[in-house]
């Protein structure tokens, strides 16, 4: 079967700067392509020349006939006053779905989507939730091809692994720009890396992100051993026209066109294959002192609404906190009391004299009309870094940036470019303390790996808010999970908060239906002797005793949840496990009862 979308030929610049030239691609069916490259390669121009939202400066795109595209942007922006039932009808309008049809795609969608109020107005919505609603927007519209920008930007973990399955179960093509690791890993069947290093301008392997590091090792293997030879071999010709050979014969011609032939040959390979990192490196101060921030009996609450309550934390020099939590949990919330721009409404922040803490704020935002030059160095032409007068042009170069670019607007930067021109700002201020919110966002694959590696062997203290699961495993000693509903936990690691997050879910079912009934946990089902007399001997004993064993199953299943959670048995490994593993027995004990209730009820019915 033809695929559905064919470009090929394609080239695009921007000036005199081409992004790509000459590049092919195609989507097939059932594709789930992960498309990734350095910043400013040109990625989200790709998307949108393939949707057709700009036209490409050679080439064409083939779109199948009645075949439809959505493409959802790296930011999701929405008209004033439109709420999310507004904003999901009119992209019905827009689409091929039978009118009859509407209500029911539109409660569908936004009912995957986790959607509970459909009269919110779009714009108050949290950063992740207008990336769910935009994606929301596109899956309406029932396309045969998604292409999304950058559409873990501002989702949480929970959100992340929402859009994963919704991709891997997915009856449509999907084209995702993402430098999210393990999001490329779990949903990509086919990785495209965008980069003027390969022959064709990108690299396409069938298989996830593993895959195309292991044949991007290879090819960049057999590209060094070409270009050893091609060396070796231009300067074999260099020596020969170093002799003074005279152009007299054809043959001679021949060899002299040849040489100069193999050093362009060279000349453009080396220039292909020149990369470079960002120079992060984040300052610490070098002070002794191991306490730095002390939060005893902390309470924050907002609108109505407690984030956390009772939280009680040391940070001390060398910690690396992971903070997770869902959207509007207290992330932020809680970053922001660290940095003491707010205040907790009950409790104490303590903090070691003359602490120097750094924020890196989510929502950072630069002038777009300022030039490059100023948005690194504002006061003059030079910027003082670990105690060294460095010129602007080499602080520049430092994360990438060239000449040409110091003198152009912040705004024709890629998201990508800007996000390096924060994190060059933010180093300039030596720290005790990190708090980082969001870092990740934009940045590429290189570059996150350079800030990993920074932030590895930054001798202060970090709490890291990211949605990056890679970034959060490796760099992060201990993990802080805030529920959203007050409660707070402490976990070794990520995946440790994940199995606290599922045992309190299942904890909370707050009630079990059945015909003409409802049982809140707590409180033992009821007894009649009428509904008595169905049941055989045996089983009215066993029902009239099921209410007391549920609530006593219920009360140790409460004691198993509160001795896991201890913070005192975290570091202790033989202790968590056995711990989780009372917990677990516990509520398959509670879940047992419930259902064996089920059972009888529905045997009286």
């Amino acid at each position: 079967m033809p695929p559905i979308l064919n470009a090929q030929s394609l080239s695009k610049s921007y000036g005199a700067a081409p992004l790509f030239r000459s590049i092919a691609f195609t989507i097939a069916e059932g594709d789930r392509i992960g498309l990734i490259g350095p910043n400013g390669s040109g990625k989200s121009t790709l998307l949108q020349i393939l949707s057709g939202a700009i036209e490409p400066d050679s080439g064409e795109v083939a779109l199948r006939k009645r075949a439809r595209l959505s493409h959802v942007q790296q930011d999701s922006q929405f008209a004033t006053g439109q709420t999310v039932r507004t904003l999901i009808m009119a992209a019905l309008e827009r689409s091929t779905v039978p009118a009859d049809e509407w209500q029911a795609r539109l409660a569908e969608t936004l009912g995957r989507a986790g959607f509970e109020s459909l009269d919110a107005v779009a714009e108050s919505l949290s950063g992740g939730w207008r990336k769910r609603l935009a994606i929301a927007e596109a899956l309406v519209q029932q396309p045969d091809i998604l292409l999304l920008d950058e559409p873990t930007n501002h989702l949480d973990l929970a959100a992340i692994e929402w859009l994963e399955e919704l991709l891997q179960s997915a009856p449509f093509a999907s084209v995702v720009v993402s430098h999210d690791r393990y999001f490329l890993e779990n949903v990509a069947t086919a990785m495209v890396e965008l980069n003027r290093a390969y022959p064709d301008g990108l690299l396409r392997v069938t298989g996830n992100y593993s895959k195309l590091l292991e044949e991007k090792e290879a090819f960049l293997h057999a590209q060094a051993k070409h270009q050893e030879a091609l060396e070796n071999r231009v300067h074999r010709e260099i020596e020969w026209l170093q002799r003074g050979p005279k152009a007299r014969t054809s043959k001679s011609k021949a060899r002299i066109d040849k040489a100069h032939q193999l050093i362009g040959k060279l000349a453009d390979l080396n220039a292909r294959t020149r990369t470079a990192s960002a120079g992060i490196d984040f300052s610490s101060t070098d002070r002794k002192t191991r306490r730095l921030i002390e939060l005893e009996n902390v309470s924050f609450e907002i609108g109505g609404r407690m984030l956390f309550q009772d939280l009680n934390f040391i940070l001390t020099a060398g910690m690396r906190v992971g903070l997770v939590g869902a959207n509007g949990s207290g992330k932020t919330t809680l970053l922001r009391l660290l940095s003491r721009e707010i205040a907790p409404n009950a409790g104490e922040i303590r903090t070691a004299d003359a602490l120097q803490i750094v924020y890196f704020d989510q929502n950072r935002v630069l002038d777009s009309e300022v030039t490059l030059r100023r948005a690194l160095a504002p006061e003059s032409d030079s910027v003082i870094y670990q105690d060294c007068v460095i010129h602007v042009a080499s602080w520049a170069a430092r994360f990438m940036f060239t000449g040409e670019q110091l003198n152009q607007p912040v705004g024709c930067l890629s998201g990508g470019e800007r996000a390096r021109v924060l994190i060059a700002r933010l180093m300039l201020q030596p720290a005790d303390v990190l708090l980082l919110d969001e870092p990740t966002n934009d940045l590429d694959i290189p570059t996150l790996e350079v800030l990993e590696e920074s932030l590895l062997e930054f001798r202060g203290a970090l709490v890291l808010v990211t949605h990056d699961r890679y970034l959060l495993d490796r760099v992060s000693t201990a993990v802080v999970g805030l529920d959203g509903l007050g409660a707070a936990g402490r976990f070794a690691d990520y995946l440790q908060w994940e199995a606290w997050q599922e045992t309190r879910e299942r904890a909370s079912k707050t009630r079990v239906r059945t015909p003409g009934r409802e049982i809140v946990p707590g409180s033992p089902p009821a007894t009649t002797s009428i509904a008595k007399k169905k049941l055989s001997y045996l089983e009215a004993r066993e029902y009239a005793t099921l209410g007391q064993r549920i609530a006593e199953a219920e009360d140790q299943l409460k004691k198993a949840s509160a001795a896991y959670e201890d913070p005192a048995i975290v570091s202790d490994a033989d202790r968590l496990i056995a711990a989780q593993a009372e917990l677990h027995r516990a509520q398959e004990l509670v879940d047992q009862l419930y259902a064996r209730w089920e059972e009888l009820e529905t045997k009286m019915s």
